[in-house]
C-alpha cells in the first residue's frame, strides 16, 4: 500500500468518525425524506468534488495559519457535490476559551445567510399565489404608500416609483442599513429609529424605516439594506403567521433543518462558536425580533442541507421545496443597465439575483458560468457552483479581525481546480 492510499483510508476512518459522532447515522444517497436521525453528509473523496488530496492539504494549511496567527479559534469547511461530500475539514475549538473542537454540528450566527433562505420562502409563496414579485409593499405594510425620497441638498420629494417586492429580494428598494452608514445622516436617522433594535418586530421596524427618506428612487440603484428584514415582515403579513413560524414549517421542517432558528435554546448554548475578534449577537435569549436579513443561526450540517436543495434544483431527499424553474428565475441577473453599481459591492463584477449574489466560477473570466450564493457579516460563507457541481460552506466566527481573516475559502478552492 502506497504512502498516498494509506493516507486515504486513514482520512476516510477519521471523517467517518467524525461524522457518527456528529450526527448519528450516515444516510445513503438514497434520497429519503429527511428527519432528525438521518445526516446530509454522505462521506465521498475530495475527487468528487474535482480536488485531490493534495489540494485539500493546501486548503488545510491556509485555514490552519489563520488560526495559528491567532485570528480566528477554529473552522469548519464542506465542499459537497449533488448527493455527497467531497470535503468536510474541521479545525480548532469553537472558541477563544471553549476546548470544544469545531465540528459540523457547532452553531454559528450566519447573519447574511439568512438572506437566501428568507428569499427562497418569498417565491414558495410566489408559486402558492400568497404575493406577486410586482406587488407593491404597501399592500402589506400601508405605510409604504407614501415614501419620499432624499435629496442631494438635504430635501425630500415624493417618491415617483413604487416599492415592490422585488425590490426587496434585489436591494434596490432605496433602503439602507444604518449600522453600516453611521455617519450619513440617513444613518443616523435610522439608528436613531431603532433600526438595529431586537426589542421591536420586524413589522415595527419596517414601519418605522417606511417614515424616514429613501436613498434613492426605488428600481434605480443597488444598495444593500433592510431590505430583507422588511421582506420578513411582507411575509409575515402575507402568509398571517410570524417568520419563525413559517420558515420552519416551509423549509427548515422538510429539510431536517433541526438547528436553524433565530434564538438558540440554553440547551444548546454549549455548542455555539464564538470569536476572538469582533462583536456579535447573543442568540440566547428570545426577542420580538426575527430578522430575515442577518437573525438566524445554523450548522454546517443543517446549511448543507440547504445547499442540497438548491443544487439539485429545489428538492431534497424526495422532497421538493420549489420548482426548478422559480430556482433558476431567482438565479438570473437583476442589475439591469438602467440600475447605477455605485454601491454594488464587485462594482461592474458579477451581478445579484432575487437573493443571491451571482460571481463567476472564474473570478479571472467574468463571462464564465456563474455562482449563486451569500456571505455573513461574523465570516462564514456559502455558494453553489451549478457549472462545476459542486457547493461549499465554510463557518467560521469572526468580525472586525486586524488585517482581515487571512483566508478565502473561495480564492483557495478555485485556485486548487484551476492549477
Amino acid at each position: 500500500m502506497t504512502r498516498a492510499q494509506n493516507h486515504t483510508i486513514t482520512r476516510k476512518l477519521m471523517l467517518s468518525v467524525v461524522l457518527a459522532f456528529s450526527v448519528g447515522v450516515l444516510a445513503q444517497a438514497s434520497f429519503a425524506k429527511p428527519d432528525a436521525n438521518t445526516s446530509s453528509l454522505t462521506l465521498a473523496t475530495p475527487e468528487a468534488v474535482g480536488l485531490s488530496i493534495d489540494d485539500v492539504q493546501s486548503l488545510r494549511a491556509g485555514i490552519q495559519a489563520t488560526i495559528d496567527a491567532g485570528k480566528i479559534p477554529g473552522a469548519v469547511l464542506m465542499i459537497a457535490n449533488k448527493s455527497e461530500v467531497g470535503v468536510l475539514e474541521t479545525f480548532g475549538t469553537q472558541g477563544p476559551n471553549d476546548s470544544t473542537a469545531m465540528n459540523p454540528e457547532t452553531l454559528f450566527r450566519i447573519y447574511s445567510m439568512s438572506k437566501p433562505i428568507v428569499s427562497v420562502a418569498t417565491l414558495m409563496l410566489v408559486e402558492q399565489g400568497k404575493l406577486a414579485l410586482q406587488d407593491p409593499v404597501s399592500d402589506y405594510i400601508p405605510e409604504y404608500a407614501q415614501l419620499t425620497v432624499l435629496n442631494e441638498d438635504g430635501s425630500t420629494s415624493p417618491a415617483v416609483n413604487t416599492m415592490t417586492v422585488e425590490h426587496l429580494l434585489t436591494h434596490e428598494s432605496g433602503l439602507i442599513y444604518g449600522v453600516f452608514d453611521p455617519d450619513s445622516d440617513l444613518g443616523k436617522m435610522y439608528l436613531a429609529a431603532g433600526s438595529s433594535s431586537y426589542a421591536i418586530t420586524a413589522l415595527e421596524m419596517a414601519k418605522r424605516v417606511a417614515a424616514l427618506p429613501l436613498r434613492f428612487e426605488p428600481g434605480t440603484k443597488w444598495h444593500y439594506s433592510r431590505s430583507t428584514d422588511v421582506l420578513g415582515a411582507v411575509l409575515e403579513v402575507a402568509a398571517g403567521k410570524s417568520l419563525d413560524l413559517l420558515l420552519d414549517e416551509m423549509i427548515f421542517q422538510p429539510l431536517g433543518m433541526n438547528d436553524t432558528s433565530f434564538y438558540i435554546p440554553q440547551s444548546k448554548a454549549s455548542r455555539l462558536a464564538e470569536p476572538i475578534y469582533g462583536d456579535v449577537t447573543t442568540p440566547l435569549v428570545k426577542q420580538p425580533m426575527f430578522s430575515g436579513g442577518g437573525g438566524l443561526n445554523s450548522t454546517t450540517e443543517d446549511y448543507a442541507r440547504f445547499g442540497f436543495m438548491l443544487i439539485n434544483g429545489g428538492q431534497y431527499m424526495g422532497t421538493r421545496l420549489i420548482k426548478e424553474e422559480t430556482l433558476a428565475l431567482m438565479r438570473e441577473p437583476r442589475i439591469g443597465d438602467a440600475v447605477s453599481r455605485e454601491y454594488f459591492f464587485f462594482r461592474n463584477f458579477g451581478d445579484f439575483g432575487y437573493g443571491f449574489g451571482l460571481l463567476p466560477s472564474n473570478m479571472g473570466n467574468p463571462d464564465s458560468p456563474k455562482t449563486f450564493g451569500w456571505d455573513g457579516a461574523a465570516g462564514t460563507s456559502f455558494w453553489v457552483d451549478p457549472g462545476n457541481e459542486f457547493f461549499v460552506v465554510y463557518m467560521i466566527q469572526a468580525r472586525d479581525v486586524p488585517g482581515g481573516n487571512g483566508f478565502s475559502a473561495r480564492t483557495a478552492i478555485y485556485q486548487a481546480i484551476n492549477d
